[in-house]
């Protein structure tokens, strides 16, 4: 796998016009070819920032048809694939599989179930070999499933497994993080899943970043990350300190629904989440129009039809 530098996880639009609040394909369309125009290196589709836990299996291979169609291959697309019933994820990567123009396949640890590390060794080792050769890019994100990837399940994955060729590292662990740089061969990919670690990451040795800022800025946060993989720290602290805060204020509340907030304040698209995620409360939306306010996201933005402002 050649892809290295900072790759969007987009958010999946939906209507907000429409009672079940369908995809909005249009919009999604048009936020694809903003990011690639803004210069971002990779997409990535339905994963926890496009809401694929609240798609029915037909929505969700629909967005990534519609994401893989409207970038064209003018950069790669990596679609989301996770479960935590091995024999329906192997279903469902079978029917991703067919995605002609499909750069990867993330898959991130299954949920619930806290399985051991011979389970997770299994469970992706199953994935790998039921898609061969297509590429598989590893999630661990702890936080949200219960259960931790470690570094030496990751390497007998790459061994077991040629086409296991990157992970997304979300753990919010920098000692992990350099524990897999040391141990993987030079050629596996390491992605910070955390927007606030990526400059750190970066700095021990990870290839870039999957990112949910970039969703509203990715000219930005796309440029700070070229700047940490070519050494250029100045220019990337700079642009972490000024952008830092939106790291974290897409997270104020349950991701995406902030993001989806400022995305609709830019005249994006449709802020509607869906159950169980609700939007933010008044005085969190309050709080996320000024600080895009005060980061310039607003300046060229479109004004939403209907949209009333919240000073």
């Amino acid at each position: 796998m050649e892809t290295t530098g900072c790759g969007t996880a987009i958010v999946t639009p939906f209507r907000a016009d429409d009672r079940n609040h369908s995809i909005d394909e249009s919009a999604l369309r048009a936020l694809v070819n903003w990011q690639i125009d803004s210069g971002i290196d990779f997409l990535v589709a339905c994963g926890s920032t496009g809401e694929a836990a609240t798609l029915d299996e037909n929505e969700w291979l629909h967005a990534i048809h519609i994401v893989v169609d409207a970038a064209a291959g003018r950069v790669p697309v990596w679609a989301g694939c996770t479960h935590n019933c091995t024999r329906t994820l192997l279903r469902q990567a079978a029917l991703l599989s067919q995605v002609r123009g499909m750069a990867a396949i993330l898959s991130a640890n299954p949920y619930y179930n806290k399985p051991t590390q011979e389970g997770q060794f299994q469970h992706f080792l199953a994935l790998a070999q039921a898609v061969a050769p297509i590429p598989v890019a590893l999630y661990n994100v702890p936080g949200r499933t219960a259960a931790n990837l470690e570094p030496a399940t990751v390497l007998r994955l790459a061994e077991a497994a040629p086409n296991i060729q990157a992970i997304k590292e979300a753990s919010g662990k920098l000692t992990q993080i350099s524990e897999l740089v040391h141990s993987l061969p030079h050629d596996f990919k390491i992605f910070s899943g955390d927007d606030n670690l990526a400059l750190a990451a970066i700095g021990i040795g990870a290839h870039g970043l999957i990112s949910v800022a970039a969703n509203e800025a990715p000219a930005q946060v796309s440029r700070m990350i070229r700047s940490a993989l070519r050494n250029d720290w100045h220019t990337a602290r700079d642009l972490e300190r000024q952008y830092g805060r939106l790291f974290e204020a897409n997270f104020w509340e349950s991701n995406p629904a902030p993001v989806k907030t400022v995305l609709n304040l830019m005249g994006r698209t449709s802020d509607v989440v869906r159950l169980p995620l609700v939007s933010p409360t008044p005085a969190t939306c309050a709080r996320l129009e000024r600080l895009a306010g005060e980061l310039g996201l607003l300046k060229h933005a479109p004004i939403p039809e209907g949209y009333i402002g919240l000073f």
